[in-house]
């Protein structure tokens, strides 16, 4: 805010006191610029723009001031975006992240960045004393514990960005099966895609001007450009992303896991077997078959397909096929029963993510999909890769979040990161 002269001052009083006592609605109640939760966009791709943007834009209790992006099109074109919602021109733009987290004017920040930044700009924005919606997943397990004990010791509200939890027919599994209306469950069969495209081409490109490459990769290892690097394709090179099983495991292990009573846990063994992307630019898992066990005897096993899943238990099965598709049970009296109100109901919001998570920030409660369970449901994404490059049973010890014995696993737990970058 800029500083008024002592002149500046004395006019505006004058004018104030011959002025009608007229303040206009909009800045009344909960339209009151006030009580606007602030909010940077850091990260404004695809999903960045049309999902999280659009949503943002949508909810009253949200003020977006700064939008952020490392390639140039895509930050003017956000900034477009909300200035044509608001009516004005006073969205600002960076490419620079610690710009946004520098501004002592905003509450909260949606971070929606590749997966090597989704700690790092996290562990920044809440040491400056800001509310994170993040996309998911972690990059590695280590980081994920780093982002845990960050929120927690700096008191922040954080939500790991899924609508799952907010979409009616996980919902519904979850609490058919936590109610015991399948009986004691026995297994969880989990689909997930297989990755799509092709292998991506690696020959080296001129950087294009409107991009700031070396900002883009930060932590990750120096690489050329290419184009097939940046964007939606990041997600199939090990540098910035866990492949198919990480984009698309952590929806699906979110109910699994939810269903299970083991969001705050894990497995304790897995093992798999897969392929690799070759011959190109990508190199995450292709195809893959893997099998976890559970302490409570709980066995889930994970293939590529129609993204689906399947609670299996001793009187009965409650699921689906497809994403988001209807609710199937192995009978009527399943698929129709009526969860009372004395039994478990699980915590969500019809609305969605962003606006569970701005309720959160109003109230200082954790959002439906808090940080230690983000965690976690990377954990079994991580656990997956790292049993099918390591070819061999994982012993794991959700406590000590550890492998047993095996040094060579734990040694995987963490990634260098490149200079400055570090957490």
């Amino acid at each position: 805010m800029s500083t008024l002269s002592r002149r500046q001052f004395l006019r505006a009083g004058a004018a104030m006191s011959i002025a009608p006592a007229f303040i206009p609605a909009r800045l009344l109640g909960a339209e009151a610029p006030s009580k606007k939760i602030t909010v940077g966009f850091i990260g404004t791709g695809d999903h960045g723009t049309g999902w999280n943007l659009r949503r943002y834009l949508e909810l009253r209790e949200a003020k977006v001031v700064v939008v952020c992006d490392v390639d140039g099109n895509r930050m003017r074109h956000a900034k477009n975006n909300v200035d044509e919602t608001y009516g004005n021109r006073d969205c600002a733009m960076t490419k620079d992240f610690r710009e946004v987290l520098a501004r002592p004017d905003i509450d909260a920040v949606m971070i929606s960045t590749p997966d090597h930044w989704h700690t790092l700009i996290s562990v920044m924005a809440l040491r400056a004393g800001k509310d994170v919606q993040c996309e998911k997943p972690t990059l590695t397990i280590g980081e994920g514990k780093i982002l845990v004990d960050t929120v927690r010791k700096h008191g922040r509200v954080f939500q790991t960005s899924t609508e799952d939890r907010a979409v009616p027919e996980y919902h519904r599994m979850a609490e058919l099966v936590r109610n015991g209306r399948i009986g004691k469950l026995q297994r969880i069969e989990v689909i997930l895609p297989k990755q799509p495209g092709t292998a991506g081409d690696p020959t080296p490109q001129p950087v294009p001007p409107e991009l700031d490459y070396d900002l883009w990769l930060g932590p990750a290892p120096f690489a050329p450009y290419t184009k097939d690097r940046l964007h939606f394709n990041f997600r199939w090179i090990w540098d910035y992303s866990g492949g198919i099983i990480c984009d698309w495991g952590a929806h699906l292990f979110d109910t699994a896991q939810w269903g299970n009573d083991t969001e705050r846990s894990g497995p304790v063994e897995i093992e798999g077997s897969g392929t690799h992307w070759e011959g190109g630019l990508y190199n995450t898992v292709k195809d893959y078959d893997v099998t976890y066990r559970y302490a409570n005897g709980v066995v889930m096993t994970c293939k590529p397909g129609n993204p689906s899943i399947k609670f299996i238990g001793t009187d009965g099965w409650v699921g689906n096929s497809g994403w988001r598709a209807k609710v199937e049970a192995s009978s009527e009296a399943i698929l129709k029963s009526r969860i009372g109100p004395d039994e478990l109901h699980l915590y969500t919001n019809p609305q969605g993510e962003h606006h569970d998570f701005l309720q959160c920030v109003k109230s200082r409660k954790d959002p439906y999909f808090p940080v230690d369970i983000g965690h976690r449901v990377s954990t079994v994404c991580h656990l997956a890769n790292l049993a099918i490059r390591l070819g061999r049973k994982l012993k794991w010890d959700p406590v000590a979040e550890r492998f047993e014995n095996d040094e060579q696993a734990n040694a995987m737990l963490t990634r260098p990161m490149r200079s400055p970058w570090k957490l």
